[in-house]
């Protein structure tokens, strides 16, 4: 279960306040994946940032006694001086028992596919590089809710179908807060859906009555 209670959220402008959702009330009831939908400068990444603890709301909170997730395959969080093995055995010392580290480290490395670039600092990667190792680190470690932001489109198609695997797996165990533009994706991985617009928010029970309504809109 994961409760939004009165979350505000805005950001000053030249024009004046600008607030993505004000008062902002949703349940999402355990068991359910859910997939975030709305147009570009919704609040879609934010709404996920702020339940993943990376960003704060205005006012309100995020109430849950589930594991959630970091934003899934987020790049920023490394430390560009370590290598990409060395922000691995870190995060092991946060989420992982030690008899883990070994098989999470090595996990990771398998999954990322970047070769001698994870004995090498992270700071020498491409955008591409830090978002498989980004992608990989998330989903080595047990959560109950994994928060993923069109992260299925990293690298190319047959890192695209690994990684849209190894999310399937993990939905056998975990949910998923999604956010993408691919309706697939969402329907495939969803089980319901939040649509956010200039309205509020819409909770639809059904994800394919949520796409669309959220097909109507665009």
């Amino acid at each position: 279960m994961i409760e939004l209670s009165h979350l505000t959220k805005s950001y000053k402008t030249p024009s004046g306040r600008h607030y993505l959702f004000k008062d902002l009330n949703v349940h999402i009831p355990g068991g359910k994946s859910v997939g975030l939908l709305g147009r570009n400068g919704a609040g879609k990444s934010t709404l996920l940032r702020i339940i993943g603890g990376i960003d704060r709301a205005d006012s309100g909170q995020v109430i849950s006694d589930q594991r959630i997730s970091w934003p899934v395959g987020l790049a920023s969080g490394f430390q560009g001086s370590m290598t990409g093995r060395d922000n691995v055995k870190f995060l092991c010392r946060l989420y992982a028992k030690p008899e883990e580290f070994a098989d999470k480290i090595r996990f990771v490395e398998e999954f990322a596919e970047i070769g001698k670039y994870f004995d090498m600092p992270v700071k020498t990667y491409s955008s591409g590089m830090r978002s498989r190792l980004g992608f990989g680190t998330s989903l080595a470690f047990d959560f109950d809710y994994y928060l993923i932001d069109e992260i299925t489109a990293v690298g190319d198609a047959s890192f695209r179908k690994k990684s849209s695997d190894l999310i399937l797996k993990r939905k056998e165990t975990s949910q998923f807060l999604m956010v993408s533009h691919g309706m697939g994706d969402i329907k495939k991985f969803c089980d319901m859906a939040l649509l956010l617009s200039k309205d509020g928010v819409q909770v639809y029970d059904d994800v394919d009555e949520g796409i669309a309504a959220y097909q109507k809109q665009c």
